[in-house]
């Protein structure tokens, strides 16, 4: 399977590469690695399922509802373990849609949402958006990985906070969070009477024997408040179509959802669902398999270039293809390390101040691109940084 081959995102409308706006780069010489997609094309038998329904001309109402949900039960019955119900599945319009409308169903304007940070930076966006209050709870960074601070998460808890938003895998160390860890997060939750949203969105992208366990495994006592997201939108690179999952088992927070839905005539995209049902398929695993190893060569020569870099530090990335790379040794400012990346090596990385308390230091990367594209940005990297050499 080809993952070398320059799809030529960059003559489309693709965010990733607006970089004029975000960065006011108009050369195509950058390297845009900012965005939490993929550059390889999808796999081959969802592309097929596409092509045939757009052969077909006419883009109906209705969708295999019986398909769909049989798909997403396999899945996960597949790759995570879980063995779940197919009622359990309720479609949304991508994750983002997702959080916005359990945010809307949970908590009112003005109330908290609290998260653990550095955190994904849409959970802060999100909550803002819908005029929540966000209530950062900060990690601790020890011996090179990230930990949850429960005086922190304590001390940063309002009686007013009705949500707690769980990145698992986190986004955007990598860290594949404990069976005993998350029974922790499920009853600080508990304590505080927390709505708990465990999005798993990455939970396809893991290396190695690495190793994730659903939230609703991890915690089953606490089915009463956890709603889990799920989508194919990282693995598949499918964020464009537009569908994700709630899996919730609870019914009374399941029905919560539906009533939410139906209330805003809310169907999802035909063809996003089409697309979802083919890549939770055998053919859909076989190619996320080599991905992962394609994946998995990147990081290596991703991290042997970044971390013989005196100062510079990647973490060790279990899952995910978003690399974490801590600058504190340089003994820069944020401002000078952002200089250097954005300014000097013309790559387009995702600044640690995106990512909430805790990601001063930091600076988020991609591997999810051909390798002759990693190898650029290791040696951009490296003369950027040459006079740490």
């Amino acid at each position: 399977m080809d993952f070398d081959t320059d799809i030529k995102r960059r003559q489309t409308a693709c965010a990733s590469f607006k970089l004029e706006a975000k960065f006011g780069w108009t050369a195509d010489d950058a390297i845009p690695m900012w965005i939490a997609d993929s550059d390889f094309a999808t796999a081959p038998c969802v592309n097929e399922a596409l092509s045939q329904a757009v052969a077909h001309g006419a883009y109906s109402y209705g969708y295999d509802r019986d398909a769909y949900h049989a798909a997403v039960v396999w899945w996960m019955g597949q790759q995570l373990g879980w063995q779940i119900s197919p009622d359990w599945v309720v479609p949304a319009q991508g994750l983002g849609h997702a959080i916005a409308t359990a945010l809307d169903i949970w908590s009112e304007p003005g109330e908290g949402v609290c998260y653990f940070t550095p955190v994904y930076h849409e959970f802060r966006l999100k909550t803002e958006r819908a005029h929540r209050r966000p209530v950062p709870m900060p990690m601790a960074l020890v011996d090179g990985r990230y930990v949850i601070d429960w005086d922190a998460a304590e001390a940063a808890i309002t009686p007013d906070t009705r949500v707690l938003l769980f990145c698992s895998p986190q986004n955007p160390s990598g860290r594949i969070w404990t069976v005993a860890e998350q029974r922790l997060v499920a009853a600080f939750a508990a304590k505080h009477d927390l709505i708990l949203i465990s999005d798993e969105v990455h939970a396809d992208l893991l290396f190695g024997d690495a190793e994730h366990v659903p939230m609703d495994v991890a915690a089953p006592e606490h089915r009463d408040r956890t709603i889990t997201l799920h989508a194919a939108s990282k693995a598949f690179n499918l964020a464009g179509l537009r569908v994700g999952q709630y899996i919730i088992s609870d019914p009374a927070l399941r029905e919560k959802v539906i009533d939410r839905m139906t209330a805003l005539n809310f169907d999802p995209s035909t063809l996003g669902i089409l697309a979802t049902t083919r890549a939770f398929s055998p053919l859909g695993a076989e190619w996320l398999a080599a991905q992962l190893e394609y994946l998995d060569g990147n990081r290596r020569v991703f991290d042997d270039g970044i971390n013989a870099i005196p100062g510079l530090k990647s973490m060790a990335l279990h899952s995910t293809f978003l690399p974490w790379v801590d600058f504190a040794g340089t003994g820069m400012s944020p401002e000078e390390i952002t200089a250097r990346i954005h300014g000097q090596a013309r790559i387009g990385s995702a600044p640690g101040t995106w990512f909430g308390p805790g990601g001063e230091t930091f600076h988020r990367f991609n591997l999810a691109m051909p390798r002759a594209w990693i190898e650029d940005c290791v040696t951009r990297m490296q003369h950027a940084f040459s006079d740490l050499q």
